[in-house]
C-alpha cells in the first residue's frame, strides 16, 4: 500500500514538474523565458515549448499585435502666434525586437505606452511651435503627422533602440482652450447678428422703396384712369348736347313740353316735398288742356314749395 501511494505521490510530482517545463506561446504574443532575471529565449513562433521548471526558469508574454496609444493629455500647446490649441492624436505601433525593448524599455505594453506617450508630445509640441493655426487646420496638417512621426522614428530607433515600429500617427483633433473657444464663438454670433441687422435693414429699405414706387405707379395709373374717364365724359355730354339740340329744334313745343316735365320731377326729389300749384294760371296744366300747343315760348311756372 506504502509502495502504491510512493509510486502515486512519484507520478504526480514527475506530471507537475513536466508540466512547469511546459509552456504555449500565441500566435499573437511573444515568449521571453528568463533564467534567474535574465533573458534566455525570445519565443516568436506560436506552439508548445519546453523550459527548465521554475526557479530555474520563468516565462513571459509580451504582446506582437498592432497597438493603439490615444492621448490623455489636455495641456494646451502654443503655435507660432501664440495662440493656444489643444490637440488630440493617436499612435498606432508594434514591439519588433522583444529583446530590446526589454533592456531599453521595460518588461510589458504598459511601460513603453506610457514613454512613447511623452516621446509624441513633445514631438507634436516642437511642430506645432512651428504652425500658424491656420497651417495646423488645413494646409499643413498632412505634413506635420509625417513630420512628427518621423521625429518619434528618430527617438526610438536611436542610440539605444526600443524594439518597435511606429505605424502610423494621426492628429484627430486641433481646437483652441475652452477659453478661447468661448470668445470665438460670441465674436462669430455678434458678426452673424451683425450680418442679418444689415440685411434687415437693406431689406426694410427696399421694401419702403418698392411700396413707394408702387404708390407712386397707382396714383399716376389712376390719374391717367380719372382723365381718360372725364375725357371721356366730356366727349359724351357733347354728343349728348348735340343730340337733344338737333331733336329738340325739330319740335320746339315738345322740348318745351318735355323740359317742364324734367323740372317738375327734379322738384319732387323726396316723399315729403309739396308743391302748390293753379291748374288755371300754370303753365304746365294749360299744356295738358291744349295738347302740347301752347307754352313752347315760355319757361314752366312753379307755385310756391315747401
Amino acid at each position: 500500500m506504502n509502495r502504491l501511494a510512493f509510486i502515486v505521490a512519484t507520478l504526480l510530482v514527475a506530471l507537475a514538474v513536466l508540466s512547469s517545463m511546459l509552456f504555449v506561446v500565441d500566435q499573437r504574443q511573444f515568449g521571453v523565458v528568463y533564467a534567474f532575471g535574465q533573458v534566455k529565449e525570445v519565443v516568436s513562433e506560436p506552439g508548445l515549448h519546453f523550459k527548465l521548471p521554475p526557479p530555474l526558469q520563468t516565462v513571459s508574454y509580451i504582446d506582437k499585435r498592432l497597438l493603439t496609444l490615444d492621448s490623455t493629455d489636455t495641456e494646451p500647446m502654443l503655435t507660432a502666434e501664440k495662440q493656444r490649441v489643444v490637440i488630440d492624436w493617436y499612435v498606432r505601433w508594434r514591439i519588433t525586437d522583444p529583446l530590446a525593448y526589454i533592456r531599453n524599455v521595460g518588461l510589458d505594453e504598459s511601460t513603453g505606452a506610457t514613454r512613447l506617450n511623452s516621446v509624441v508630445r513633445n514631438a507634436f509640441q516642437e511642430e506645432i511651435n512651428r504652425q500658424t493655426v491656420r497651417e495646423l487646420l488645413s494646409t499643413k496638417r498632412e505634413q506635420l503627422m509625417s513630420d512628427v512621426k518621423r521625429e518619434v522614428l528618430e527617438t526610438v530607433k536611436g542610440a539605444k533602440p526600443w524594439g518597435i515600429d511606429i505605424v502610423d500617427v494621426r492628429m484627430t483633433r486641433a481646437d483652441y482652450v475652452e477659453a478661447i473657444t468661448e470668445s470665438v464663438y460670441r465674436r462669430m454670433e455678434a458678426e452673424r447678428k451683425r450680418v442679418a441687422n444689415e440685411l434687415r435693414s437693406t431689406g426694410a429699405a427696399e421694401g419702403e422703396k418698392i411700396r413707394a414706387e408702387a404708390d407712386r405707379q397707382r396714383e399716376v395709373t389712376v390719374a391717367n384712369a380719372y382723365r381718360d374717364a372725364q375725357k371721356v365724359k366730356g366727349e359724351g355730354d357733347a354728343q349728348a348736347a348735340a343730340i337733344y339740340a338737333e331733336a329738340f329744334g325739330r319740335d320746339p313745343a315738345f322740348a318745351q313740353f318735355y323740359r317742364s316735365l324734367e323740372a317738375y320731377k327734379a322738384s319732387f326729389n323726396k316723399k315729403s316735398d309739396v308743391l302748390v300749384v293753379d291748374p288755371q294760371g300754370t303753365e304746365f296744366f294749360r299744356t295738358f288742356r291744349n295738347g302740347g300747343a301752347a307754352g313752347a315760348a315760355h319757361a314752366p311756372a312753379g307755385g310756391a314749395r315747401r
